[in-house]
């Protein structure tokens, strides 16, 4: 259900696609987050300007706004997206905690344009032996005990 203040922070996400598109610093995506009727956070597509293929408009909206929120969970947020995210994008959402997703163009609309996630979410539901990127299972008792001294560590930050 959207309403005016939704209308308003997608308008602000939409702005952000184009002025920073425009400029040369990544492809057509804009992200807020929103925190109690307030923008905590903004981001836009930074990939090629930056080199970093993990700098999607959300992740970086994302990144500021745990940052500027001095914590790592966004329970009550809402990211709002010029995009349907990308698996990397709902799922850095997702670990964010965050509460309510709201975009405007859907991943066949980025696909038209060239942006096609559909292996990435074909990718999401394959075995580890079988995925685009061979993945090998190494067991090993050292990384076991690591996590077994995690699971008893009393002071831990759980996330």
């Amino acid at each position: 259900m959207s309403t005016d203040l939704d209308a308003l922070f997608m308008a602000r996400t939409i702005a952000l696609s184009r002025e920073h598109m425009r400029a040369g610093h990544g492809g057509p995506f804009g992200a807020v987050v929103v925190l109690d009727g307030k923008v905590v956070s903004e981001g836009w597509n930074q990939v090629t300007s930056t080199n970093d293929p993990t700098a999607h408009a959300e992740v970086v909206a994302i990144r500021r706004a745990c940052t500027a929120l001095n914590r790592f969970d966004l329970r009550g947020a809402t990211l709002y997206t010029s995009c349907e995210p990308c698996p990397m994008c709902l799922c850095s959402a997702l670990w964010a905690r965050v509460d309510r997703i709201v975009y405007a163009n859907t991943r066949d609309d980025a696909a038209a344009i060239g942006f096609d996630d559909a292996p990435f979410y074909a990718e999401m539901v394959r075995a580890p032996a079988v995925t685009m990127a061979r993945m090998d299972h190494a067991p090993s008792d050292e990384a076991w005990e690591v996590f077994r001294e995690w699971a008893a560590k009393p002071d831990k930050v759980e996330y």
